[in-house]
């Protein structure tokens, strides 16, 4: 028997925001980033129409990229001082992912970080508020997922969160906030939602829900991502969907090692932070060639590039997604990323241990151990075809 779990309702197009005014409730906390929703107008609509609603509403703002776990404890004891009925979150995929996790510890102040790292182990939510997650980006999906990522910078590792009760209630999938991003975030954002795609696609979850929604995500990505990072707001628009498609195909069929090694390598290297949709656009050729050594996951490759009008083959693939980064700039190895040879070698053996050890390894269609996982690193920071 298996599951399949979406928010209870998602409003999507332009000017879909508006819909914050039917929701039924009498205080609010609204979860903020860095502040571009505020600098674009969002910010005063949101609380406009929440006013409208008869819900008060205080603002949490400045949640970093890459939230850490001391700012998820600090948004819940501001939630637990003004005890609101709903949960908004609008931006990236950061502040959205924060604000689940300060969710957790808002309803459950007793609870502790490490209780909920095993994954599908939260206590019922909802005793105290609903949640609501409006994205201006166009790559996590967090808005209709079960999953959220903090961040332990004294430990250099992301933790992904994983349960179903974190699924938001509403998710409002509005185009007009993804056409703020700029050039960079374009790329990586839509890098991490052909991931999504494709790794669950291949994963050992993967069911009849999830594969129509995979494959449609993949083929919105293959033919719109270069022309909304070149500035096409149609093509914006459709990213923005499919993305969205792609976090429900995931969020129910898990994923890979693509976003175990992201996962473990995002704050590890002193050179740079390396960008979570950038780590899994440069890692994603190198495992897919990894995974096809198992026949059912090259079996599946090829159907994706059959899908996208491809070569049915693992290479055909691979190159299509190294011309999607080559377009967009972004690197096919961690030394031409920047990172210091001595610096990897000095750490890469506990990230492999790390990595393998993510919630995400479990679904990957090939197992994989620690020394296999640290060969598989260095392959990638050389840019070697990947033939084990």
């Amino acid at each position: 028997m298996a599951r399949f779990t979406l928010p209870r309702d998602l409003y999507w197009g332009k000017g879909s925001l508006e819909n914050l005014k039917t929701l039924q409730g009498k205080k609010a906390v609204l979860v903020l980033g860095g502040g571009s929703m505020k600098r674009f107008g969002f910010v005063d609509k949101a609380v406009a129409y929440l006013k409208e609603a008869g819900i008060e509403t205080k603002l949490f703002e400045n949640v970093e990229p890459d939230p850490s776990v001391e700012t998820v404890m600090k948004g819940a004891e501001f939630m637990r001082e003004f005890e609101p009925d709903w949960i908004i979150s609008m931006g990236g995929g950061s502040p959205i992912d924060a604000a689940k996790a300060m969710w957790v510890f808002y309803e459950y102040p007793e609870c502790t970080f490490e209780e909920i790292l095993t994954p599908f182990s939260f206590p019922e939510l909802r005793k105290k508020a609903k949640f609501c997650a409006i994205p201006s980006t166009s790559g996590t999906a967090t808005e209709v997922t079960a999953f959220s990522v903090i961040t332990d910078y004294a430990k250099g590792i992301k933790y992904p969160l994983a349960d179903f009760n974190i699924t938001p209630d509403v998710a409002i999938v509005d185009p007009e906030l993804a056409e703020t991003m700029p050039k960079h975030l374009v790329a990586y954002t839509g890098m991490d939602a052909l991931t999504h795609a494709i790794e669950a696609y291949v994963s050992t979850l993967h069911g009849t829900f999830t594969d129509p929604l995979a494959l449609k995500a993949i083929q919105i990505v293959n033919d719109e991502l270069t022309k909304s990072y070149d500035g096409d707001m149609a093509s914006r628009e459709e990213m923005h969907y499919g993305q969205c498609l792609a976090g429900m195909a995931f969020s129910n069929a898990l994923l890979g090692i693509v976003h175990s090694m992201a996962h473990k390598t995002g704050a590890a290297f002193s050179t740079g932070h390396i960008t979570h949709g950038l780590a899994n656009a440069m890692y994603l050729p190198y495992v897919i060639k990894y995974n096809a050594k198992e026949a059912e996951a090259k079996k599946r490759y090829e159907t994706i590039a059959a899908y996208l009008g491809l070569e049915a083959s693992v290479d055909a693939l691979c190159n299509r997604i190294v011309e999607l980064n080559n377009y967009m700039g972004i690197p096919n190895t961690l030394k031409e990323f920047g990172i210091k040879e001595d610096e990897f070698k000095e750490k890469i053996s506990e990230i492999a241990k790390n990595a393998v050890g993510d919630a995400c390894t479990g679904s990957n269609p090939r197992s994989i151990d620690p020394e296999t996982m640290e060969k598989l690193f260095t392959y990638i920071y050389d840019g070697k075809e990947v033939d084990f």
